[in-house]
């Protein structure tokens, strides 16, 4: 009998198990990208056959750790080792694609054996030396993606490579990336003499212990540990998983009360049937388990639908793009398996009001119930047209279909102010550095990609008008101890751009190895003025601390320049400049001079420097997908609560049509409520922005990166979609409401 009604009822079925299934296709979706990095890693790692890992302690990401070179002659000398292998890896832009991941191995590496080339030669291999341009191997998918075969060029990171080869290792996240030797992988990220971690091979199992303790004892600034556990440390999953949770929680989420609002429809609409049921015997209880079994079908096939839905965008993706060797091979049978527990829940907690409300009804009221009413005494206001009447005697639909509009437009407008104050912040650090032009290096597809040489540094600033130069580096690190970031920025000890850090205990920095801590991490780490800190495995004294006009920078600290550089293995390298003029009026013409005289770099106006840097655009990219994401099931969940609302009154249509209503008046009427069913909502969205806001801002440690800016605009556009939700959600229902005849209307049981 369930599948009977689910079946009886299409439409209403079909955009439920739509709404629904949007939501979890963004797990699956956004849950299989996490999982490709997190099992490609994994893979990386261990099929490397290598018994231990060395690397940088703590390091936020393979990519950020940095090792000196040199140690790998020290390490191949010790008694317990049988063979040392350098690795570096990182991302890069090239055609077409903003994030490439790029491997770069010295010669002879024991890695290299699981790199299988099936086109071209390999990458050390006797052929390879009389290629004109720097030689390249791309993975089978990265190949397919970027439409290159062996002898086409690629231009990566503003280098021209030459591909001489194809390989596969099984692994598909190293098949979407590029393999370099190590000298031209670390010339391209930037990182002369550095690796990103050693592969350890050790003589006999039993060694393994003994050379650990030798290696805490030589190089107490490294960290050594075995592949597995190396891979499974990687701290961008639990960004990656928290990401996923949030975005597809929030569809999740207002797909079920669509689900509960259609399923309260649902009973309110079979009020005789049910009641029919109950007289010829029907327990309380199978009735209960009736409507929630329905509602746990309807979960479920939307979960079905989800997972087919999450599927065709993996395909797509891993047609257009090699980010993370996404793949439809990367969803998992634990990826699948919360998904479904999910809806399961979703099923079970939507389903059960509405069943509990089926069972309470008594045989007798439940067949004296007139279709299209509401089986209840008429509730009117003392103001109000019929728009307002007819929702206010609908209350249950009506705050359910409020609750599907205020969290859609809650979860956009949270997010676009809290975009609006980081970009904000930002601002505010760099206009704070007295710089009137921020350089970064052009052509990157991420910010954190940037490296820029000093010498550039010294040729700007022997330019007419310019009075000074100061080049800075950021990075983050892990804290394991506090499960928090640490926010590390560089500048030179005596420039003017550290001096907007106000100094509340201390002194300013003045040589190597010291470090200004912010008041927030300094509370956290109850450290103070004298006392020393490890970062990564290097260590600093304390020597002032400072507060900032951004709370993000208190959550770490600042370094000299080059301890920076050190730090993040680029040595005369920075992220980025900041140039002060000797007249500021001369900003705009000057960005002009350095963007035509160095091409490698891109120079703009500092209060234009943060809306312009890909890192932003990335980020509105993603809010936009969210916010589509968002509207499309408030959307369908709307749509769902208006086209029952025209089924539940379908006799009240008939008797407005022959009393003469016409088609337009009817239309007017559906759409009117739709509307104001919109502006509520989106007034409602706006209180739950607030409190997400507030949630947001008072999170341990990341509370104080989040400062949402509150404006005109941001008001304006969540009212804006909110009426658009209405608009779209009424626009057929009351189509389909001018379309019935009023005999047939009338007939309505």
């Amino acid at each position: 009998m369930i599948f009977k009604n689910l079946f009886r009822r299409k439409t209403r079925t079909l955009l439920t198990v739509l709404g629904i299934g949007i939501g979890v296709a963004a797990i699956i979706a956004l849950g299989a990208m996490a999982d490709s990095l997190q099992s490609g890693y994994s893979a990386m790692l261990t099929g490397s056959k290598a018994d231990l890992i060395l690397s940088q302690p703590n390091a936020y990401d393979i990519s950020f750790s940095s090792v000196d070179e040199s140690i790998g002659a020290s390490l191949a000398g010790m008694p317990e080792v049988s063979a040392v292998s350098g690795m570096i890896e990182g991302f890069s832009q090239t055609e077409g694609q903003p994030l490439v991941f790029v491997f770069g191995y010295p010669q002879g590496s024991f890695v290299l054996d699981r790199f299988n080339v099936i086109q071209g030669v390999g990458l050390f291999s006797r052929e390879t030396q009389a290629v004109h341009g720097k030689p390249i191997l791309l993975g089978s998918a990265a190949s397919e993606v970027l439409h290159k075969k062996v002898g086409d060029a690629l231009l990566m990171g503003g280098s021209l490579f030459r591909v001489i080869g194809i390989y596969q290792t099984g692994d598909a996240f190293e098949d979407s990336g590029a393999l370099l030797d190590l000298p031209s992988a670390q010339e391209l990220l930037s990182k002369p003499r550095q690796v990103s971690l050693f592969y350890i091979r050790l003589k006999e199992p039993g060694l393994r212990q003994r050379f650990m303790d030798r290696i805490q004892r030589q190089y107490k600034n490294l960290a050594v540990s075995g592949a597995q556990a190396y891979a499974s440390n990687q701290s961008i999953y639990d960004m990656l998983r928290g990401f996923v949770w949030a975005i597809g929680g929030i569809a999740i989420l207002i797909g079920g009360i669509g689900m509960m609002n259609t399923q309260l429809m649902s009973v309110m609409e079979r009020t005789r049937e049910i009641g029919v049921l109950r007289a010829i015997g029907w327990s309380s209880r199978r009735v209960l388990w009736m409507i929630l079994g329905e509602a746990v079908l309807v979960s479920l096939a939307g979960g079905l639908f989800g997972v087919s839905l999450g599927w065709l965008i993996l395909r797509g993706i891993s047609k257009a793009t090699i980010y993370f060797g996404m793949s439809t091979t990367t969803i998992q049978s634990g990826l699948l398996l919360q998904a479904f527990i999910v809806v399961f829940v979703l099923g079970l907690v939507g389903g059960l009001y509405p069943a509990w409300r089926a069972a309470r009804l008594q045989p007798v009221e439940a067949l004296r119930y007139e279709g299209g009413g509401s089986g209840e005494k008429t509730r009117r206001l003392p103001l109000g047209g019929m728009a307002v009447q007819s929702l206010w005697q609908r209350s249950g639909r009506t705050f359910l279909t409020l609750g599907v509009i205020s969290l859609t437009v809650g979860a956009i407008l949270a997010l676009d102010t809290v975009l609006k104050g980081f970009v904000s912040s930002y601002n505010k650090m760099m206009l704070g550095s007295d710089a009137q032009i921020m350089i970064r290096q052009a052509n990157i597809g991420d910010t954190s990609l940037s490296a820029i040489d000093d010498r550039i540094r010294a040729k700007i600033a022997t330019m007419p008008g310019v009075a000074d130069v100061n080049g800075m580096i950021f990075t983050a690190v892990t804290l394991p101890d506090y499960g928090a970031f640490f926010i590390v920025q560089g500048y030179p000890p005596g420039g003017f751009s550290i001096q907007r850090f106000k100094i509340v205990e201390g002194e300013p920095l003045s040589t190597n190895h010291e470090i200004l801590l912010g008041k927030m991490m300094s509370k956290m780490m109850h450290r103070t003025v004298g006392e020393s800190i490890t970062l990564a495995g290097s260590r600093f004294r304390i020597v002032g601390i400072y507060e900032s006009q951004t709370g993000w920078e208190e959550t770490g600290g600042v370094m000299t320049l080059r301890d920076a550089q050190a730090f993040t293995g680029r040595p005369r390298k920075v992220s980025m400049y900041g140039v002060k003029l000797l007249d500021p009026a001369l900003a705009q013409s000057m960005t002009a001079r350095i963007n035509q005289q160095f091409p490698e770099v891109y120079a703009s106006l500092t209060g234009d420097f943060v809306e312009q840097m890909p890192d932003m655009k990335s980020m509105n990219g993603m809010i936009n997908g969210t916010s589509f994401l968002a509207i499309l099931v408030g959307g369908v969940g709307v749509l769902n609560t208006m086209l029952m609302s025209v089924f539940e009154r379908t006799r009240e249509i008939g008797v407005l049509r022959a009393l003469g209503w016409r088609s337009r008046a009817i239309l007017g009427m559906i759409l009117r409520e739709a509307l104001l069913l919109g502006l509520l909502g989106g007034l409602a969205g706006i209180l739950v922005a607030l409190g997400l806001d507030y949630l947001m801002m008072n999170a341990p440690m990341m509370g104080s990166w989040f400062t949402p800016i509150w404006n005109i605009d941001a008001l304006s556009r969540a009212i804006l979609i909110a009426i658009l939700l209405g608009a779209l959600g009424g626009l057929y229902p009351a189509f389909r409401a001018t379309r019935l005849q009023p005999v047939e209307a009338l007939r309505y049981e």
